[in-house]
C-alpha cells in the first residue's frame, strides 16, 4: 500500500479522518489522540468561533461521549457561514470518533450528531425574481 493511501478505517499518517457538510460548508476533520487542543484553520477555536453557541456546537460529539482532552482536533473549514461551518466540524469530528471505535456510533446517532443537514440554499429559478419569489402580477 502506497504511504498516501487511507487504510479502511480512514486513518492516514496517525490521524483519522472525518468529512462534515452543512449548508454550503465543508469541514475536513483529522483527529489524533492528544490533549484536547481544538485549532481551526490554522487558528485556536476561541479566535475562529466567537459565539459560544457555536463553540458548543463544535464540542458537542466529544462532550456526548465524554472525550474532550483525549483527542487533538484539526479542522479545515471553508464556505457558508459561521454557523454552518460549525455544524460541518461537527459533524466531521462525530464521523471520525466512529472511525475511531464503532461503539461510539450508537451514543451519537441518539444525539443526532451523525445525521447530515440536508438543507440548502435553493436555486433560483429562471423568470423569477428569486428562488420562489415572483415579480409583481398586472392585470393591464
Amino acid at each position: 500500500m502506497a504511504k498516501d493511501e487511507q487504510t479502511s478505517t480512514g486513518k492516514k499518517d496517525g490521524f483519522v479522518w472525518g468529512t462534515g457538510r452543512r449548508k454550503s460548508a465543508v469541514a475536513r476533520v483529522r483527529l489524533l489522540g492528544g490533549d484536547g487542543d481544538v485549532t481551526v484553520n490554522k487558528g485556536k477555536l476561541g479566535d475562529f468561533f466567537p459565539r459560544e453557541v457555536d463553540r458548543a456546537a463544535v464540542l458537542a460529539p466529544l462532550k456526548v461521549i465524554n472525550a474532550v482532552g483525549k483527542f487533538k482536533v484539526l479542522a479545515n473549514v471553508n464556505g457558508g457561514g459561521t454557523s454552518g461551518q460549525a455544524g460541518a466540524i461537527s459533524l466531521g469530528i462525530a464521523r471520525a470518533l466512529v472511525k475511531t471505535d464503532e461503539s461510539h456510533m450508537e451514543v451519537l446517532r441518539e444525539n443526532g450528531l451523525l445525521t447530515r443537514d440536508s438543507r440548502m440554499k435553493e436555486r433560483k429559478k429562471y423568470g423569477r425574481k428569486g428562488a420562489r419569489k415572483s415579480f409583481q402580477w398586472t392585470k393591464r
